[in-house]
């Protein structure tokens, strides 16, 4: 091998071995438990009560409003009915105050499903052997070029790996921001005339969940693909 092979070959390993450290830190701090996030983000916890306070107050004022909204009924000012927006606006204050219980079940519940995924049992795995697999793979081939080739192939698949790390971490701090300030979404809940929006943070925080854990369903594919390629490269 020459030494543009060689200083190829270095470049590819080098970049395997950074692969595997990303790999183990972001797939460490990923999954449904915000105690990753609120150690990066620790003032999230402290302003929670303020978006408590500040959703406890927008039911309290629109419940208000809508009350006083029954008063014009006689010159067609629509409102809603005053014994129906009571019991909502209850419902939705104990909902607001009470909100990280329930998105920690809804967390809890979606997170069962990601540690299946990431405790399932794989290939043993290094990525910093993956580029000496295709190497070899490519020198049965091929001749001069090879380990250019690697290259390519290594740098081609790190990139697109990271890519998508980074989404599924992208995706974990999104999901502990609607989790820190769910008070203020179930606030929307409290009225006819912004429930939709009260829908439109579920289905978001909801899609959240769902699409981290098939963030990680994707990586583990990736990685039980690089650890049965690199036990048996012949077979592939």
């Amino acid at each position: 091998m020459g030494i543009l092979d060689g200083i190829v070959a270095w470049i590819a390993e080098q970049v395997m071995y950074g692969l595997d450290l990303i790999t183990t830190s972001v797939l460490g701090a990923l999954g449904c438990d915000m105690a990753v996030f609120l150690r990066y983000f620790p003032a999230a916890e402290t302003m929670y009560h303020i978006f408590v306070a500040l959703g406890i107050g927008l039911i309290l004022l629109n419940w208000v409003w809508q009350l006083f909204k029954n008063y014009g009924l006689g010159v067609g000012i629509e409102a809603e009915d005053p014994i129906k927006l009571s019991i909502r606006s209850l419902i939705f204050i104990l909902f607001a105050y009470f909100s990280d219980e329930i998105v920690g079940i809804v967390l809890k519940i979606g997170g069962t499903p990601y540690h299946w995924i990431m405790d399932s049992e794989l290939p043993p795995i290094n990525f910093a052997d993956f580029n000496s697999v295709v190497v070899t793979i490519l020198g049965i081939c091929a001749n001069g070029a090879v380990a250019l080739i690697a290259l390519i192939l290594v740098l081609l698949l790190a990139w697109n790996y990271v890519k998508l790390l980074f989404e599924a971490a992208e995706r974990y701090v999104l999901l502990g921001v609607l989790a820190y300030t769910a008070p203020v979404a179930f606030a929307m809940g409290a009225s006819q005339t912004t429930g939709n929006i009260f829908k439109s943070w579920c289905r978001m925080f909801g899609g959240q969940v769902f699409l981290l854990i098939m963030d990680a369903w994707c990586l583990r594919l990736f990685t039980s693909m690089v650890g049965a390629f690199i036990s048996n490269p012949l077979s592939l």
